[in-house]
């Protein structure tokens, strides 16, 4: 490699230094060519390229990024990892398959510029991953609403079926069921009460009524009915009756004595 091939590499490991979010130094030794493509196939679900460099250059390319905190990690055969999407996932990746293989120990790194030691790269590998936590915000987001709308829903089919029933009774549609048609023209024709009778006007009295209030007590109020109707007076042309004669008969013997 020349001069001129070792400063392109610098100048791409520098870039790659200052574009990625965390970067993860790896001990790659023992790992084989299947295992390497079976690596690089799964970081690159999370946006991750793992690179085998030469430490001489990397040192150089992280004086020219200003990640120097690097520095310490590149001895022996060191592989990096350059992270610009899920963190979490591609450190998952990693431990878990120098988990099955016994290898890719992990040296040390950064993340968002600050220094991540191998403990705080296995917190971070034992976390879901990006998609996995929002799918799990999106669920406790969504439980809420959920319930609101299974509510909602349990409410007006609830209103539903009571409407449904009272249709049934035609009290929806405006036909009022037959009994209450029946009673309502019953109260139509029927007289009215007593009540609505005493609401009227008591009626002016009759003559009779008057008269006889009018009329005095006693001999005189007989007297005076006697009077008006002529009653005890004998009709013109009318024959006397048989007392009468007999009365008159006596007289006359009176008389003649």
């Amino acid at each position: 490699m020349d001069r001129e091939q070792k400063t392109t590499v610098v100048k791409e490991l520098a870039d790659e230094l200052k574009d990625a979010q965390a970067i993860f130094a790896v001990d790659y030794r023992g790992i084989s060519v299947p295992q390497a493509a079976e690596l690089r196939s799964g970081l690159r679900d999370a946006d991750t390229r793992f690179r085998v460099v030469k430490n001489r250059l990397t040192l150089r390319a992280a004086d020219a990024a200003g990640t120097e905190e690097l520095k310490e990690h590149l001895e022996g055969p060191t592989a990096l990892a350059f992270v610009k999407g899920d963190a979490a996932l591609a450190a998952k990746t990693i431990f878990r398959l120098g988990s099955e293989w016994e290898l890719l120990d992990y040296k040390g790194g950064l993340m968002d510029g600050e220094t991540l030691d191998p403990d705080s790269f296995k917190s971070i590998a034992r976390l879901p991953g990006r998609d996995q936590l929002n799918a799990q915000l999106a669920g406790v987001v969504a439980s809420p609403l959920t319930g609101l709308v299974r509510g909602l829903g349990s409410m007006i089919q609830g209103l539903a079926l009571q409407l449904g029933q009272i249709a049934e009774q035609g009290l929806v549609s405006g036909e009022a069921p037959q009994a209450e048609e029946e009673t309502a023209a019953a109260e139509e024709e029927a007289p009215p009460s007593p009540e609505e009778d005493d609401a009227d006007p008591e009626p002016a009295e009759s003559p009779e009524e008057s008269s006889e209030e009018e009329a005095p007590e006693g001999e005189d109020a007989g007297q005076g009915e006697a009077a008006e109707t002529g009653e005890g007076d004998a009709d013109i042309g009318e024959e006397p009756s048989a007392d009468e004669t007999s009365e008159d008969s006596d007289e006359n013997k009176e008389d003649n004595e």
